[in-house]
């Protein structure tokens, strides 16, 4: 795996206002803590730690560089990375100092590589996870973790265990979950029972329709009968 070097310094944890300094300067708030580690306050530069995290390789190891001794030459990893809720900018970060010589678990992104032959038939694939969780020394950690879906098929599935992992790395898990499928493709004639449900409709629609005029035929006959009976009256007053 590759190591990135990060800037950081020891920062002053007061007052608490000196945080919003450090974010104006450019610069982010964050903790290092780790097995041996007291947990210390430091600061480290945002575009900097922008630049070395990605969603592809959230757990990349890094190499702080600083002038300070009980910051520099020391190996860490992201724990945690805290954003503003409405600029996604970075505010504040959690680093964990590794052991070289000591396995750790971490969890790593997937990669799906291949056309899968349930796709070429219509099928469509379905990742069940986006990460696994992995125990390796911080030196071996990879970038990401590829999966080659190929070979399958409409419904068939890979679950963890049938996953290939390279060098001494060992996926962590309780049970066998799947990771990966392809789904039958989508079927639209559930639309042909809802039109034939709409069918009694319109006719009974077309039923009303015709009742119409002749209920307005009735009504001309019984009005014109109205008509006269009056006349009839009329005539014999006169």
């Amino acid at each position: 795996m590759e190591t990135v070097e990060l800037a950081a310094e020891i920062r002053e944890t007061r007052p608490k206002s000196r945080r919003s300094g450090l974010r104006r300067e450019g610069n982010i708030p964050a903790v290092l803590y780790g097995p041996k580690t007291k947990a210390t306050a430091i600061a480290i530069s945002g575009a900097e730690l922008r630049s070395r995290v990605s969603a592809s390789a959230r757990q990349r190891l890094m190499r702080l560089k600083s002038s300070s001794p009980e910051l520099n030459d020391r190996h860490v990893i992201v724990k945690e990375i805290q954003r503003a809720p409405v600029s996604g900018n970075f505010v504040h970060a959690d680093f964990y100092e590794v052991d070289l010589t000591k396995a750790l678990r971490v969890s790593v992104p997937l990669r799906f590589i291949g056309k899968a032959h349930g796709v070429g038939e219509g099928g469509i694939l379905g990742p069940l996870v986006r990460e696994v969780e992995v125990e390796c020394l911080p030196l071996e950690i990879p970038d990401v973790v590829e999966v080659d879906v190929s070979a399958l098929e409409i419904h068939d599935v890979i679950h963890i265990s049938a996953m290939t992992f390279p060098g001494n790395i060992k996926p962590i898990f309780d049970t066998d979950y799947p990771v990966v499928t392809v789904l039958p493709p989508t079927v639209a004639e559930a639309a042909a029972p809802v039109a034939a449900e709409a069918a009694p409709a319109e006719g009974a629609a077309g039923a009303e329709g015709a009742a119409a005029p002749a209920a307005a035929e009735a009504g001309a006959k019984e009005g014109a009968k109205g008509g006269k009976e009056a006349a009839e009256k009329g005539g014999k007053k006169g």
